[in-house]
Order: C-alpha cells, then structure tokens, then sequence
C-alpha cells in the first residue's frame, strides 16, 4: 500500500481481524503476492489512484467474520469511495459497543439495506421518503455471503427498531468473481451504488461504478494472468477525472 494512500475503516477492520486469528485464513488464491490494502494481485494495485469523496450518506457495513479477510470482498471499494464508511464485524451475543454507539448518534438516521420479501410492509421505507428526514442517512449494509446475509438480518435485534430500504437493481451484476445467489444478486459495492443513487449523489454513484469496474477488471486478470488492455478500467477512469477538472477550471 502506498504511504500517501491513508487507511480506512476496512483496512482497520482487516488488520484487528488479522491479529486475533488463531491460524492463517486459506483463502483462495492463498499463495498469491497480493497488496494487503486493495488485495489485488501486486502489480495491479490500485491504491495510488484511490480517493475518497464527501457524501450526504454514510455506510454501515456489517460484515460477517471472516468477509473482511478475502480478497474477493467488494466491500472495502465503499470505504475506498466514501469518505464516511464505518465498518464492523457482526456478533449475534457480543455487539460492537462502537457499532451501538454509532447507530445512536443524533446526527444519523440508520436504514438497514435488504430485499423487502425478508421483512414486514410496516417497516419498508421508500426512497422518496429518504429525504423527509433531515438527518444523515446511515445505510447498513450487510456484507458476506447471501446465507450468512441472511442469518445477520434475523439475528440482530438492535437493528430491528430501523427501516429497510430495498434496492431493485437496475441491471443484471457485473461481478463475475464469486457465484451468485441469483443473478439478481449484486455484490456489495453495487449495492451501495445504488443507495447514492437512490439518494440523489448519482456522481458518487457513478465513480463507485467506475472503481467497481476497476476492481473487477484486475482482480480477475491477477486470477487469470492475463495482462490488461492499454484501453482498461482504471484509463477510462482517469480520463473521466481529467476531463471534469478541465470541465470544473
């Protein structure tokens, strides 16, 4: 990782589950030199190029144990993209006291992010009621894989109290890297795309796409060993920045 890239709430998060591990995580792809930051393959690490923006939302993620050790997990491209990510590994008997404390500050009015069939009409929010409320939106999204999404969903009680917005993707997943529960199933940066914008931050929305794609691109070309083409991901990205520079002076 790049000393001029400063770590966020999930490298935090990486580095405190690391130290309380009894025995190494054999994720896939164990054995591969990978940035221990972006978790990408060395030489594709993007961590120069990650800048984090100011938004009117905040995240939440509630990740299951060991989410935030694979290399895999999109998760950590919110924290990469939004300034304001806070990040917390889930315990049905022993909740973070900082994740409690969080979700009781004044400032913020949480909603937690799932499909509307696993709750009660009562308590679904729509996005035209997001703005109603002149609190910052806290969003909580669930990260891990759907079953054990699923399993944090009921078995979190401090959560109960809190509305559920439902996402209704847009368009089919554009992660190829894991198998999906459905192909309706986005992964976890997707989704947080599309609370911005629900959420009217449609820019914040769109980079988080980009970098999404960035991701996506090179962690499956470090899987594969392939080389990038000149006319990648990360280049369209860059370009896109030039030009609103240009656009803003």
């Amino acid at each position: 990782m790049s000393p001029s890239a400063p770590r966020h709430a999930i490298h935090q998060l990486y580095s405190a589950r690391l130290a309380r591990a009894t025995r190494p995580y054999r994720a896939r792809g164990a054995g591969v030199d990978r940035c221990s930051a972006c978790m990408l393959v060395r030489h594709f690490c993007v961590c120069d190029y990650r800048a984090a923006r100011q938004t009117h939302a905040a995240f939440m993620l509630l990740m299951y144990d060991d989410e935030v050790l694979k290399p895999s997990n999109t998760g950590r491209l919110i924290a990469d993209c939004v300034a304001d990510t806070y990040a917390f590994i889930w315990s049905r008997t022993h909740p973070d006291p900082d994740m409690l404390a969080l979700l009781s500050r004044s400032a913020f009015q949480p909603y937690v992010v799932f499909p509307a069939q696993y709750t009660t009409p009562t308590r679904m929010t729509s996005p035209a009621r997001l703005h109603d409320n002149a609190k910052r939106p806290l969003f909580i999204i669930i990260d891990g894989t759907w079953r054990e999404a699923k399993k944090i969903f009921r078995k979190s009680p401090w959560l109960d109290h809190f509305p559920v917005l439902s996402i209704e993707p847009q368009a089919l997943s554009r992660y190829r890297v894991r198998d999906a529960h459905g192909e309706n199933q986005l992964a976890t940066a997707e989704v947080a795309a599309e609370v911005l914008a629900v959420n009217q931050e449609r820019k914040a929305a769109e980079y988080l796409n980009q970098w999404f794609d960035v991701f996506r691109e090179r962690y499956l070309a470090g899987k594969r060993q392939q080389h990038l083409a000149e006319d990648n991901a990360l280049t369209r990205l860059l370009d896109v920045q030039t030009l609103a520079k240009n656009v803003d002076t």
